[in-house]
């Protein structure tokens, strides 16, 4: 396992108590480099959104925990937010809760000269992910394809 995956995986175990605790739902712990610098990010969830006040609970709880445990090396900045509108698909769960929902399938590679797809999401397991376009085209694509999925939003 690497540095990173280390790192996420011990702060989703610290985090998981916290938001449970206040009935929140842990979508993602991520650790990534940005412009020079390492950040920490933690997003969750509830039914009707989650608040500022609601991060707030959690970054302060998440950062005694983490400056007790002290396991990570690097400085790094620590951020808990919502998902957001465009929420990644990365758990079962994400994927089993969309089940219906449109979504937006970006991959690593062009598929007929094309990398980003929309369509609702019709099937999925751990090898393959079926949409279907608008056109009612039935698409599949291999995991190891794709780069990101993600609920399409419209403005």
């Amino acid at each position: 396992m690497s540095k990173k995956e280390t790192y996420e995986q011990k702060t989703e175990e610290l985090l998981l108590p916290l938001v449970e605790k206040h009935q929140f739902e842990l979508v993602d712990v991520e650790y990534v480099k940005e412009g020079g610098n390492w950040y920490l990010r933690a997003y969750i969830d509830k039914q009707g959104g989650i608040t500022v006040d609601d991060c707030e609970i959690i970054s302060r709880a998440l950062s005694d925990l983490l400056d007790q445990h002290d396991f990570i090396e690097e400085a790094y900045i620590l951020e808990v937010s919502s998902p957001g509108l465009g929420r990644p698909l990365k758990k079962e769960k994400d994927f089993a809760r969309s089940l219906g929902e449109e979504i937006e399938v970006r991959t690593f590679r062009p598929i007929n000269h094309q990398k980003e797809f929309t369509g609702i999401l019709k099937e999925y397991d751990k090898e393959k992910i079926v949409i279907e376009a608008e056109n009612q085209e039935t698409m599949e694509f291999d995991r190891s394809d794709i780069a990101l999925v993600r609920l399409a939003f419209d403005f």
